[in-house]
C-alpha cells in the first residue's frame, strides 16, 4: 500500500475514533495496555504517538479534529501529519500497513448476495442454510431434508 493510500486509511480510522471520543483518545492511546480491547483507530494512533520522539503535529491535528470532526480541512491536516510520520519511518509504515490489512500481497475479500460468506481463512465448517446438521469427521452436511446442500 503506498503512503498516500495508507495515510488516508489511517486518517479514516483515527477520525472515527476521534469523532466518538474527542481528545480523550490521545490519553487512551498513550495509556492503552498492549492487550486491551481497543478500536483499530486507537491502536493506530497509539503506534504513531507512542513511538520514541514527540509527535506534536499529529497530536495537534487530533485536537483540532476533535473540535470540528466533520471539517474536511481538519481531516486533511491530520492526514498530512500522518503522511509525514509514515515517510519518516518506513518500519512504522510497514507495521501500520499490516494493521490495516494493506500489506503487500494482501487479499481483497468480498461477500455478496444472500447468505454470502467471505473470509481469508476459515478453520471449520461454515453453514448459511436453515437447520443444517454437521457430521463431524465425514466432511458432509445435511440440509433440512437430509440431502447434501
Amino acid at each position: 500500500m503506498d503512503t498516500v493510500a495508507l495515510s488516508e486509511e489511517i486518517t479514516r480510522e483515527v477520525t472515527a475514533v476521534v469523532t466518538a471520543h474527542g481528545t480523550a483518545v490521545l490519553i487512551q492511546a498513550e495509556d492503552a495496555p498492549a492487550g486491551a480491547t481497543v478500536s483499530l483507530g486507537q491502536r493506530l494512533l497509539h503506534r504513531i504517538i507512542g513511538r520514541p520522539g514527540s509527535q506534536p503535529g499529529v497530536e495537534g491535528a487530533v485536537a483540532e479534529l476533535a473540535e470540528e470532526p466533520d471539517d474536511a480541512d481538519a481531516q486533511g491536516a491530520l492526514r498530512r501529519q500522518i503522511k509525514k510520520v509514515l515517510l519518516g519511518d518506513e518500519e512504522l509504515a510497514a507495521d501500520l500497513a499490516h494493521m490495516v490489512g494493506g500489506y503487500p500481497g494482501g487479499a481483497t475479500i468480498t461477500a455478496s448476495g444472500h447468505r454470502a460468506v467471505a473470509a481469508q481463512t476459515i478453520h471449520g465448517a461454515v453453514s448459511t442454510g436453515d437447520a443444517i446438521t454437521n457430521h463431524p469427521g465425514t466432511g458432509s452436511t445435511g440440509g433440512r431434508d437430509g440431502h447434501p446442500n
